[in-house]
């Protein structure tokens, strides 16, 4: 950095700090504009395949957003007076939930049944009936012997019923209708809980999973950040040792994360289940600037320099390797925009805009309140100078040890990396203690999973569904389904047909079979759809003109894997058995499921790239090929090692691991910057290896030491997330930058010392200065 510019915030105090202030406070403003949408479907772009199948087949069929009412009598036994009667209450009032279109239970199950040569379509738990023992025991055996209901409305052991609503939402952001389900229903079950003390609710489906996303993203922006303040505070006040320091980095984080937050409500986007966490990711990066600045400026007081001079030489001795490892920490980020979710794109671009922001707050805004601020430092060497000089000597002693130990922990990690597989379960997004974790599992234990798919089926032909052999095709695959072994509940209008030919023959079992007849096949549906009451017609299985069907597959809560075998498996059923009809699957977990895939692919093919830019800065910054390349051990290794513990400690990569290598990237060659640059300024001088390690140490170590804990800090503040996506991104960062330090203090001087023998030719004091001393 050029004398006269590292002076001018010294000199100019007042201005830097006014116009930093009024610039960050203009940015600001834009948070007014913000607003939250966390339903499911912001994760997809609207290009997304398996996301344009979903809402092809919302527009051929009715919508598949619901909302489970889960009724769980501790009696055992749902089919009692006092329980069913419960059950048709909350069907009853069910209906005047906000943009309710259709309620289904057992209670207003459309049961058929012969009435001489008549159909006959009423409720299963019509009111006129009394529910008296005879017939509680009729809807029981109905019940529990039709395919619709088991598994769907009511368990096989007539323990639990469901009460299951659909809703007719608009497209785009749903924050606000499904925010009024979530009240109405909430109000519902309060209202009812009160006289029906003796039973359990929950809620699951599409709506409560929707509403599980917006309550997670918020409750992290609610507690994490204000966390994360005060872990920071603790931490900055414990290491710096003066609460005026860390004031002024307070100040630098507040106005950071306003105007990087600002900024996204000025260009008219909104706050997601990604972006919420940016204020988090930004606080961290701030306090590395910060702490370099603060760390060199207090050692430049301790040789007895003026404080004008202390924080120019501050200035001088960072700025280059400040704005190198935010430029790449920058590039890291975005590199996220290779991910096929939208969500991490946004988090991507909004940090890395954030980091920038920082960037310029600690070269300017910092510089200035370092000298309005009245500072006192013992002219002395620092304890954590002696333990970093103990650390170098420990080193160089044993670099002949370290690096073999060194590869051996990379290789065996390199092995363990492999082994990771990639795995999302949507429902696992959210941890043991979430109300829609525990109603997913108590619905998987006692009913069903929630792992909803729908197929549809064409025939290809308007009143193709009445035919034989689509039937037949479809009947078969029904069947299939129902033999797997992941498979809980099949919804499929097979069964309709078999038992609307069962009725037309005088409720005859042995006619409990596909009518032959096409034409006799569309007359039955036909009645049977004109018997149907407003609200619990077909359209939620046949489209308008009779072309095609809609089948409802009800799985266990399974990861992505088991996933997309299943989709795999049913794809080549159907090519195998039925190859002259089409069949698509889709659905929200399907979903997920692929673009967990397909993001982890995309995101390590820009890694090469994302590489190359980083090397070279390094290269640029370094002035060196050699060192540039040496570079990439300690920025390569962290994430090597990180990812093969991870396959110790789980094996698994969610959508949220999968951008960790991108969003570390750029961190960890923080370490590695700033260690190098102070090494090659040393050497430059003419000092050897060992003796450009230990001025390293000396000057960085301590500042590399502070900014690694405080990042640790924040990332572990992250793994408490409830949001599992959250929580294992902060676990897995966190523990990549901590091997990044030790990667720098201890392999890093190893590798020096093998590989950068060669004696540096002395250059011009300029260039040394510019090279980041």
């Amino acid at each position: 950095m050029n004398r006269d510019l590292s002076q001018w915030p010294t000199l100019r105090p007042w201005l830097f700090l006014i116009l930093s202030v009024l610039i960050s406070l203009l940015a600001a403003f834009g948070a007014s504009k913000l607003y939250f949408r966390g339903d499911y479907q912001i994760f997809f772009d609207e290009g997304n395949p398996q996301l344009q199948a979903f809402k092809e087949l919302e527009a051929t069929f009715n919508k598949t957003d619901t909302l489970s009412i889960v009724v769980a009598p501790s009696n055992g036994n749902i089919f009692t007076e006092e329980n069913l009667s419960l059950v048709k209450q909350l069907t009853d009032e069910a209906w005047q939930t906000p943009y309710a279109s259709r309620v289904d239970s057992i209670s207003n199950y459309q049961h058929t049944s012969a009435e001489e040569d008549d159909l006959l379509v009423e409720d299963l738990a019509a009111d006129y009936i009394e529910l008296d023992a005879s017939r509680l025991a009729y809807i029981r055996d109905v019940a529990l012997s039709e395919p619709r209901l088991v598994g769907s409305s009511v368990s096989q052991d007539g323990s639990v019923a469901v009460v299951t609503i659909t809703f007719q939402l608009p497209d785009g952001d749903q924050s606000v209708e499904v925010n009024e389900i979530s009240i109405f229903t909430d109000q519902l079950l309060d209202r009812v809980s009160q006289s029906h003390s003796d039973v359990e609710f929950h809620l699951g489906g599409i709506i409560a999973l929707n509403n599980a996303f917006a309550l997670a993203a918020m409750d992290d922006g609610n507690t994490l950040v204000p966390m994360m303040f005060l872990v920071i505070l603790v931490f900055l006040g414990f290491m710096l040792r003066s609460w005026k320091f860390v004031f002024a980095t307070l100040v630098v984080i507040v106005l950071t994360i306003a105007s990087t937050m600002g900024l996204l409500g000025w260009v008219g986007h909104y706050l997601n289940n990604g972006t919420v966490n940016v204020p988090t990711l930004i606080m961290t990066l701030a306090v590395a600037d910060c702490v370099h600045l603060i760390t060199s400026y207090v050692h430049a007081l301790r040789e007895g320099k003026e404080k004008s001079e202390a924080i120019s030489y501050a200035l001088k001795l960072n700025f280059l390797a400040l704005l190198i490892t935010s430029v790449t920490t920058s590039i890291g980020f975005l590199m996220m925009n290779a991910s096929n979710s939208p969500v991490l794109r946004d988090m991507g671009n909004l940090a890395a805009v954030g980091v920038m922001i920082a960037f310029f707050l600690s070269v300017t805004l910092l510089p200035a309140l370092l000298q309005l601020m009245p500072v006192k430092v013992k002219q002395s060497q620092s304890s954590g100078n002696k333990v970093m000089g103990l650390i170098a000597d420990s080193v160089i002693r044993h670099h002949k040890m370290i690096l073999p130990v060194s590869a051996v922990v990379v290789v065996l990690s390199s092995m363990l990396l492999v082994q990771n597989q990639v795995n999302d379960n949507s429902v696992e997004y959210f941890g043991p203690e979430n109300t829609f974790r525990q109603a997913a599992d108590f619905m998987e234990e006692n009913i069903s999973g929630t792992t909803a798919i729908s197929l549809s089926i064409k025939s290809g032909q308007p009143q193709g569904i009445t035919q034989p052999e689509f039937l037949e095709a479809v009947n078969g695959f029904t069947d299939w389904l129902r033999i797997q072994p992941e498979v809980d509940h099949v919804a499929s209008i097979s069964d309709t047909f078999k038992r609307l030919n069962k009725n037309m023959h005088g409720d005859d079992e042995a006619y409990y079979q596909l009518p032959t007849d096409p034409e006799l096949a569309a007359q039955y549906l036909l009645l049977y759809e004109m018997s149907l009451p407003y609200g619990l017609d077909l359209n939620n299985e046949i489209n308008i003109d009779k072309s095609a069907v809609k089948l409802l597959l009800t799985i266990d809560n399974l990861g992505s894997v088991e996933l997309i075998d299943l989709e795999q498996r049913m794809d080549k059923w159907f090519a195998a058995n039925a190859p002259q009809f089409d069949m698509t699957s889709s659905g929200p977990n399907l979903m997920f499921a692929h673009i967990g895939e397909t993001n982890m692919e995309s995101m390590l093919k820009t890694l090469p790239i994302a590489l190359v830019l980083i090397s070279g800065l390094l290269v640029f910054a370094l002035r060196s090929w050699r060192l540039g390349a040496i570079s990439l051990v300690p920025n390569l290794a962290p994430a090597i090692i990180g990812f093969g513990l991870w396959a110790v400690i789980s094996g698994e990569i969610n959508l949220g691991l999968s951008i960790v290598v991108t969003l570390t990237l750029g961190i960890v060659v923080d370490d590695t910057v700033h260690f190098l640059s102070k090494y090659r300024y040393a050497r430059l001088q003419g000092r050897n290896v060992e003796e450009g390690i230990r001025y390293a140490f000396s000057t960085v170590g301590r500042a590399l030491w502070i900014t690694t804990v405080v990042l640790v800090a924040g990332f572990s503040v992250l793994a408490t997330s409830v949001f599992r996506l959250n929580a294992d991104m902060g676990m897995l960062s966190a523990m990549v930058i901590f091997i990044a330090l030790v990667v720098d203090f201890i392999l890093l001087p190893a590798v020096l010392l093998v590989a950068d023998r060669k004696s540096y030719a002395r250059e011009s004091e300029n260039l040394v200065t510019q090279t980041a001393q």
